[in-house]
């Protein structure tokens, strides 16, 4: 589901309540995890963690125009996703994140390349997102990235 916000908090205004506690909790999380040069906007319709064209003037190699993404939180229809492409492009931290997810979970991983769905809105382990989020810095991110498209 995409909704029409130019701000996180628009975005989160939308929401059902049930969700807008979930996904509020989930940004503070992120916002009070994620290592400084990373910024928050909204991005694909949802909330976005970039790294902004100051640090990286190259921007996205899809759309050189946009910055560079790293995490994206959304409402889909049926569930919270948390879209971290540090998992999808980092074999270790994925690996250290799908280990310690049982720890910090009652529920079974439901999970993607980069998109993991939290369909129990009450077991959402948010102290591992944020363990998780302070896992790669704005220059390791773009050192994985760079290494990641060079492959292309």
């Amino acid at each position: 589901m995409q909704y029409k916000a130019d701000s996180p908090k628009q975005y989160i205004e939308q929401l059902p309540l049930e969700r807008q506690k979930a996904i509020s909790r989930l940004r503070t999380t992120i916002l009070n995890n994620l290592p400084q040069g990373f910024e928050e906007q909204i991005s694909y319709g949802m909330i976005g963690y970039v790294v902004p064209h100051t640090i990286y003037p190259s921007g996205y190699h899809v759309n050189p125009e946009l910055p560079l993404p790293f995490i994206n939180l959304a409402s889909q229809k049926n569930y919270i996703a948390l879209y971290h492409s540090g998992l999808y492009a980092d074999k270790k931290l994925m690996d250290w994140f799908v280990a310690e997810y049982p720890k910090n979970c009652k529920y079974k991983l439901d999970m993607g390349k980069s998109c993991v769905r939290f369909k129990k809105l009450n077991d959402i382990p948010y102290e591992l997102i944020g363990e998780l989020c302070k896992k790669i810095s704005v220059e390791e991110w773009i050192h994985i990235y760079q290494k990641q498209i060079n492959k292309i």
